[in-house]
């Protein structure tokens, strides 16, 4: 089922959902199976699952010289969308990203996720290569998750790479998830350039849009408010991640350009151990999803990254 028909047959309720990450190269399913498993009690009707981008690697091979190799660290998302599928019972979310993939290599994705059933893809740029300032497009790739959006509905309206004849399928027509960023995206020179860009998204056929992970609900608020300003309609779907050690102080504001409100950074600051401030966070993204909740946001999308106590505690007192 599309992500749309979940919203849309909640009648008003708010949803619960999550993201996972695939397990690195040889690390089997089942520690993601175990974080996943407490959480299934708020009954998520859809998981996502991300995708890693390619990086380069050396090998030494001696004398000197060093043989540099591509490797992606995480694969495996289509195949954990299945298995996550066949457990569950629940739809999943596999990302689609721009770096590191070719638009033929994206084609042949599209077509498994059809003849596995799912309905639903989430269109992301992703990020530069590691080591890289700037996010270059793969030769033969996208540019932009707009021309991405327009590939997978090409797709959906059988319209593909290099067939001349249309070859038409309702049933091949995705539901389309696309990033928001309601502090702007990194790289954009200001809110309201990255809000027309966003529109774009939504113009070429997304449906609906999940926002980076915040910690000041004003700021999702208004980033809302904004987008409906310039006719985006579409559902906007929340990230939350509960914080859970101080180190996040730093690797957040770093990785995602977001700032963390006052309040909670004295908190962490004080707090005696990293547990305390698991504390604090679970506390946090609490008091956060219910101000949430009374906004009337159609889902509450929770950022994993492999854990799921936390999580849990926070869903325990909402859902």
């Amino acid at each position: 089922m599309k992500i749309t028909e979940h919203i849309k047959n909640a009648n008003g309720k708010t949803l619960f959902s999550l993201e996972v990450v695939p397990p690195q190269k040889g690390i089997g399913i089942e520690d993601l199976y175990t974080n996943i498993d407490p959480l299934m009690e708020f009954k998520p009707p859809f998981i996502d699952v991300t995708t890693s981008r390619e990086e380069y690697i050396y090998i030494d091979k001696g004398n000197g010289l060093m043989e540099r190799r591509i490797t992606r660290m995480r694969p495996g998302t289509l195949g954990i969308c299945a298995a996550i599928q066949h457990k569950y019972n629940v739809d999943t979310v596999p990302h689609l990203l721009c770096g590191g993939f070719t638009k033929e290599e994206t084609e042949y994705l599209l077509v498994d996720c059809m003849y596995l059933g799912i309905d639903n893809v989430m269109a992301l740029r992703g990020d530069a290569m590691k080591g890289h300032q700037y996010f270059e497009p793969t030769q033969g790739g996208h540019a932009s998750a707009m021309d991405l959006v327009n590939q997978i509905n090409d797709l959906g309206r059988g319209k593909y790479l290099h067939n001349e004849e249309q070859v038409c399928d309702e049933l091949n027509k995705f539901c389309i998830g696309v990033a928001g960023y309601p502090e702007k995206h990194m790289e954009a020179p200001s809110m309201n350039y990255d809000l027309k860009w966003l529109k774009q998204k939504v113009d070429a056929g997304a449906d609906y849009i999940v926002t980076q992970m915040f910690f000041d609900n004003k700021k999702y608020i208004e980033f809302v408010q904004k987008a409906r300003e310039i006719g985006i309609t579409v559902p906007i779907i929340p990230g939350i991640k509960p914080i859970a050690t101080k180190k996040h102080l730093k690797i957040l504001p770093q990785v995602f350009k977001i700032d963390l409100p006052e309040e909670l950074i004295n908190e962490v600051e004080n707090a005696k151990n990293n547990e305390a401030v698991k504390q604090i966070g679970i506390e946090w993204a609490i008091t956060q999803c219910k101000e949430l909740l009374d906004f009337g946001v159609p889902v509450l999308h929770f950022y994993s990254m492999g854990k799921s106590d936390n999580i849990k505690k926070v869903a325990g007192e909402l859902f």
